[in-house]
């Protein structure tokens, strides 16, 4: 069910066109989650607002702190190389090549324990939590089958989705029980992930879901994969667990992405409510209505007028009468509310466009759960 909801959702967000600007914004902002998310799992302390700032160039960060910058950067821009190679060139077969770039990617800049060369496969044991990684000599055989058997994943006809999720988590799992180099294994696994997924089609924003997901539920992340070296079950115990944060994180995104078209349908309402009244006041009035839409909280009547530079301009040498004059008048259009002196746009007016359902039933269905 979670597998079929998954590839159903990722399809809608693949299909759903957006403004240039909420398009940016959005892959902005998923871009900086799943970067910070790969990057806080093994220890870095950004938060999602300033992976955003390092994306945008604008963080200021001490020397001393300038590799968690780095360790960002990393992965943004090994997450931009990967994208930009499936559009330009296709989805090519996973090869250790491949996956050694990957690794020379993450750990590019950084400083690295003695003896650790990125891209290049660890010369020494290591134990990783409950389990004992694959030995030296048979790390190369090992990432050479993984590769083998990732290449020639089922696909079936129908189901090429759900089948690249299942094949994007085992990647993951298998590749950290190999565990084939001496730093980054966890990056390196979860830019695998995201290949796969890109590959097989996936909008880029969802493609970082995982990742986010695998922080935000840390301790049971690593104890599903303490658990998943006990066998077949538990490994497919481990998918699901995998599946469940995706598809939270998908409902989550597309909560997101209707938010930003709820706003647009809104504004283009306004404008078609105004579209033949142009007078002095009715444009101030139209000003004053779209300032109240960005504002998610209800605004004081005496603070309206400094909502925009422009509105500011507009009150200008008016008398706080007008402010008031023209707030019933958008009430007496239907447009905002006033409560207790504070002034609210009726945007839910958008949702009575949306086709009937009972409401009740699935309130009832989300409090069961």
């Amino acid at each position: 069910m979670a597998l079929g909801e998954a590839s159903s959702k990722c399809e809608h967000i693949a299909g759903v066109p957006l403004a240039p600007a909420i398009a940016q914004r959005v892959h902005s902002l998923y871009l900086a989650k799943g970067a910070s998310a790969t990057t806080a799992i093994e220890g870095n302390t950004l938060s999602e607002e300033e992976a955003e700032q390092v994306i945008q160039g604008t963080l200021k960060l001490p020397p001393s702190q300038q590799y968690l910058a780095q360790e960002l950067e990393n992965i943004v821009e090994a997450v931009n190389a990967i994208t930009n190679e499936i559009a330009n060139d296709g989805a090519s077969p996973l090869t250790i090549a491949f996956l050694k770039r990957l690794n020379s990617m993450v750990l590019k800049d950084l400083e690295v324990d003695e003896g650790v060369v990125p891209g290049e496969i660890r010369q020494h044991r290591v134990m990783v939590r409950k389990y004992r990684c694959a030995p030296v000599e048979d790390c190369e055989f090992l990432l050479e089958k993984l590769c083998e058997t990732l290449n020639g994943f089922p696909s079936p006809k129908g189901q090429e989705s759900a089948f690249a999720i299942i094949k994007a988590v085992y990647a993951h799992l298998y590749f950290v029980w190999i565990h084939p180099f001496g730093d980054g294994n966890g990056r390196t696994a979860r830019l695998i992930e995201l290949y796969i997924l890109l590959s097989a089609g996936f909008p880029q924003p969802t493609a970082h879901i995982m990742s986010n997901y695998y922080n935000r539920t840390r301790q049971k992340y690593y104890e599903a994969l303490d658990a998943a070296i006990e066998g077949e079950r538990k490994v497919i115990d481990f998918i699901a667990y995998s599946v469940t944060g995706f598809v939270e994180g998908l409902r989550e995104q597309i909560d997101f992405i209707r938010a930003q078209q709820w706003k647009v349908a809104w504004v283009n309402y306004v404008h078609e409510i105004f579209h033949d009244k142009n007078s002095a006041a009715e444009s101030r009035r139209r000003r004053l209505l779209l300032a109240l839409t960005d504002k998610t909280e209800p605004v004081p009547l005496t603070k309206l007028t400094t909502l925009t530079p422009e509105l500011t301009l507009e009150y200008h040498g008016k008398t706080p009468k007008t402010v008031v004059r023209d707030i019933n008048a958008l009430m007496a259009m239907g447009l905002v509310t006033r409560r207790r002196g504070q002034i609210s746009a009726r945007r839910e007016q958008i949702l009575a466009f949306l086709p009937w359902r009972n409401v009740e039933a699935i309130k009832q269905e989300k409090e069961a759960d």
